[in-house]
């Protein structure tokens, strides 16, 4: 017998009427993000929740969420994000990380990853995947937000 997915729990479209950060999102450097999308990657239903709705009222346009590196992969690959939010430890029997090096590897879509656990052994594990940078958990919208602009200016740089 297979555990239920909370897969379902993200499926709906999520449009903020009103974000509710955990801090202010003024003061940034402006940068156009059209054309750039975001795929969350979060098995914490809140943390995804707020990781949408601050992005969303950051401009972002955003290309879905997945819970588990099954449906990360599938939806990266229905969707093409720009780059990829990825939580390490995830549902099912995969982890962020294995996802993370196979979109890099087979489809060259890079991650940010956003964990609590970002010890040495963990980076030096998801290093071949490149990775756009790492916001350590419990992470502030703001930071997020930075972490997302300075990833996307290092693809431009490298394109």
């Amino acid at each position: 017998m297979t555990e239920p997915s909370r897969a379902g729990e993200f499926d709906r479209a999520f449009k903020p009427q009103l974000a509710l950060s955990r801090d202010d999102m003024g003061g940034g450097e402006a940068t156009s993000t059209a054309g750039r999308t975001i795929l969350i990657v979060e098995d914490d239903y809140l943390i995804a929740l707020d990781a949408e709705a601050g992005l969303t009222a950051a401009g972002f346009s955003l290309a879905g969420t997945a819970v588990s590196a099954e449906q990360a992969v599938s939806l990266a690959l229905s969707t093409r994000p720009t780059l990829v939010l990825m939580d390490i430890r995830l549902l099912g029997k995969r982890d962020g990380i294995d996802a993370a090096l196979e979109l890099y590897r087979d489809h060259g879509i890079r991650c940010i990853f956003t964990t609590a656990h970002g010890d040495q052994e963990v980076k030096l594990r998801a290093e071949a995947a490149r990775p756009l940078g790492w916001v350590q958990k419990p992470y502030s919208i703001s930071t997020l937000v930075d972490a997302i602009r300075t990833g996307f200016q290092q693809l431009e740089q490298q394109s």
